[in-house]
């Protein structure tokens, strides 16, 4: 019967219904005669792409049967058949984390108390999956678009079909997964799965959080250049140019919140995975409500909030 219900709610999986597509299938929005809404990811039928799409779509049900965490996708349930196959989740309302800060109209809603929460989510929830599952599980491909937003602008990190349960008694080394600008920059060179690939891309997602935009030349500049010039003039520039601009510059205690987890999402996104904390250091120190003592001033230069080269806890 709940197989039947989606179908109908979708028509079939009309276009109409669909809300985003990924590498491995697309999702569809359904409201169901129950009047309860949710979020249907059908795995991709092409030839050429089911034998990969049904391993993704395995691992997703693995790593999120094993999960609870309130800053995790609930998954609802699955259906593997020759007709259709596809994962039931909760829909969440404000859809990814990418669409929010692209969108000029809801942006201004998104303040930094929002985005300091969403922060706090992501890490939470890595936290959880690197330290408290047993295997520990590896996201792989935390990104904005892979952060999702209910009503409230709580994160809830979705997408695991590149999800890796850390096994020791097998091999943790496997093809590259992730997306372009969020995997670490190691795995150029080596396709060892760990923890602390996903340290470094909660960093970028956190820096795309405060800039408002990717920030790949930023990161480029002040933790992977080789040239101290370089670096040194970065350093100068006002923080107010560095964050997102088409919201009001924080102030008081947001402000120092704020500087914190700038200088985390730096000391996150080195380019060394053995300089990066874990997971557990940063939720703890997240936890703790930490906050840089900072003049309200607007002539804050960034270098008076991040030094790349260290973060204590």
């Amino acid at each position: 019967m709940a197989y039947e219900s989606i179908i109908e709610a979708t028509e079939e999986f009309d276009p109409k219904y669909c809300i985003g597509v990924g590498g491995h299938g697309s999702v569809y929005k359904a409201r169901l005669q129950t009047g309860e809404t949710v979020a249907v990811k059908k795995l991709k039928e092409a030839v050429d792409v089911e034998i990969a799409s049904r391993k993704a779509f395995e691992r997703e049900i693995h790593a999120l049967t094993e999960t609870r965490h309130r800053n995790i996708v609930k998954l609802y349930g699955f259906c593997l058949s020759s007709r259709h196959s596809f994962l039931v989740y909760e829909f969440l309302e404000c859809g990814s984390l990418k669409d929010v800060l692209n969108n000029e109209e809801r942006i201004t809603t998104f303040d930094w108390k929002k985005r300091l929460n969403v922060v706090k989510g992501v890490a939470y929830a890595l936290c959880y999956m690197h330290h408290e599952c047993s295997p520990p599980i590896i996201h792989r491909d935390v990104s904005s678009k892979n952060v999702l937003l209910d009503a409230e602008y709580e994160a809830h990190v979705s997408d695991f079909g590149t999800a890796k349960v850390l096994q020791s008694y097998s091999s943790n080394w496997t093809s590259f997964a992730g997306t372009f600008g969020y995997a670490a920059p190691e795995l150029a060179y080596t396709m060892e799965v760990n923890h602390k690939c996903d340290v470094y891309s909660f960093g970028v997602v956190t820096l795309e959080i405060i800039v408002g935009r990717h920030p790949g030349d930023l990161i480029s500049s002040l933790v992977s250049s080789s040239s101290s010039s370089l670096r040194h003039s970065t350093a100068s520039w006002p923080l107010k140019e560095v964050l997102d601009q088409r919201i009001p510059f924080p102030e008081g205690g947001v402000l120092g919140e704020v500087a914190f987890v700038t200088k985390m999402a730096f000391s996150c996104s080195r380019s060394k995975p053995e300089h990066r904390p874990s997971m557990q250091q940063v939720s703890r120190a997240i936890s703790a409500h930490n906050s840089i003592v900072l003049s309200a001033s607007e002539d804050i230069k960034l270098e008076e909030v991040v030094d790349p080269t260290c973060f204590t806890y």
